[in-house]
C-alpha cells in the first residue's frame, strides 16, 4: 500500500526532525513574518488595516507562528491548514491554548474544496503557493474569497541564487534542506511577477503589490518575493 501523501512528501521529513525537539508551550511572536530573515517589514498589515474580527485562512501552516500572531495581536479569526500532521501537532502544543485559532491537518487544495466558509484574507508563507499547480490552488482559493479581499503569499524568490524564472508554467525541480542538512527533491513553481500577475488574473483576481527582499547573508541575490492580489 502506497504511503500518505504528507508521508511521503519532504516536509514530512522536514517535520520529523523538528518534532524530535522538546515541544511546548511558546510566547507569541510580536510580528508576522513573510521572509526567512526576521524583522524585515512589512507585517500583517498587508492582510489589511483591521484585521480585528476577521476571518484569516493560512495555506501551510507550519509551526504555527504567523497564525498565533494574527490570532491573539490582531483579534482574527484564524485557521491555519498544513499538509503534514507533525506539524499541526506541533503547533497545537505551541499555542493550542489560544482562543480564536484552529489547526487543520490536510492538503490545502482539498480543503478548500471541502469547505464552505468564506474568509476576509488568505496567506501563504512559504507554504502552498507555488507548491500545488497555481491553475489549481489560486481558482479553489477565489472560492473561499468574496470581492475585494486579499490573498497574500511569500514564495522563494525565482532569481535566488542566480536562478532565473521559469520560462513556462510548468513546474521546476527544486530542494528542501531539512535541519540535518539533507536535502530532497520538490517541485516547486518558479514564477517571476508578470507570470504570478497572469495566473492571478486568470483566477480572479488583481496583482496590487509585488516586493522583492534581499538578504546580506546570502549574496546579491533577492531572496523572497511577496506578492499581494485582491479579488474581483
Amino acid at each position: 500500500m502506497p504511503a500518505p501523501a504528507s508521508r511521503a512528501s519532504p516536509w514530512h521529513a522536514h517535520a520529523l526532525q523538528r518534532t524530535a525537539e522538546p515541544a511546548g508551550p511558546l510566547s507569541v511572536p510580536t510580528r508576522m513574518e513573510w521572509t526567512t530573515r526576521p524583522g524585515q517589514r512589512p507585517g500583517a498589515e498587508v492582510l489589511g488595516p483591521d484585521l480585528r474580527g476577521k476571518r484569516v485562512l493560512e495555506l501551510g501552516g507550519g509551526p504555527g507562528h504567523n497564525a498565533a500572531h494574527l490570532a491573539t495581536c490582531h483579534g482574527a479569526h484564524v485557521t491555519a491548514v498544513d499538509l503534514v500532521g507533525l506539524q499541526i501537532r506541533r503547533a497545537r502544543s505551541h499555542y493550542g491554548r489560544l482562543n480564536n485559532l484552529t489547526f487543520v491537518a490536510g492538503h490545502a487544495l482539498h480543503y478548500l474544496h471541502a469547505s464552505d466558509e468564506r474568509f476576509d484574507a488568505v496567506c501563504s508563507v512559504f507554504g502552498a503557493v507555488g507548491l500545488i499547480a497555481p491553475e489549481l490552488l489560486l481558482p479553489a482559493v477565489a472560492q473561499r474569497l468574496p470581492p475585494g479581499r486579499v490573498l497574500a503569499f511569500s514564495v522563494p524568490h525565482p532569481q535566488r541564487g542566480g536562478r532565473s524564472p521559469s520560462g513556462d508554467d510548468r513546474p521546476r525541480r527544486d530542494h528542501v534542506t531539512l535541519p540535518d542538512r539533507t536535502r530532497l527533491p520538490v517541485a516547486r513553481w518558479e514564477f517571476d511577477t508578470g507570470r504570478w500577475e497572469k495566473q492571478l488574473s486568470r483566477a480572479g483576481f488583481r496583482l496590487t503589490s509585488a516586493q522583492e527582499f534581499h538578504d546580506p547573508r546570502t549574496g546579491r541575490w533577492p531572496t523572497t518575493l511577496l506578492i499581494r492580489a485582491r479579488k474581483l
